[in-house]
């Protein structure tokens, strides 16, 4: 049997019941992102020769770092190139498209950003 009452005594509608629903799901996607920046801080630990960090912040101001160790310009070329591919395949993944059309929207973006600046 379900109870159908708040605990102030009220029959619950269905609009209380879609906002104890969203409460939970905004509950458990706050703690997925938890996760997953403290499994990035992690990674950081490792013995790692080059990382890219970029935040999102009210969902447009973007602040961005990258670092690298290499001992010749190819290998800091490829490792630049593998962080790029690697974060367009988990954006790929993540939207559930094709690898272009992540590729080509971030080449738009990127040339949108370039035009603001």
């Amino acid at each position: 049997m379900v109870d159908d009452t708040r605990e102030d005594g009220a029959p619950v509608d269905a609009g209380d019941a879609a906002d104890e629903a969203d409460d939970t799901a905004s509950a458990a996607d706050d703690e997925a992102f938890a996760r997953r920046v403290e499994d990035a801080r992690d990674l950081l630990g490792e013995d790692a020769t080059a990382l890219y960090v970029g935040v999102v912040r009210d969902g447009r101001e973007v602040d961005s770092t990258f670092a690298q160790q290499a001992d010749d310009h190819q290998q800091e070329g490829m490792q630049a190139l593998s962080l790029l591919a690697s974060h367009i395949r988990l954006v790929s993944d993540e939207a559930g498209v094709d690898y272009t059309t992540v590729a080509a929207d971030a080449v738009t973006l990127a040339e949108q950003l370039d035009e603001s600046e």
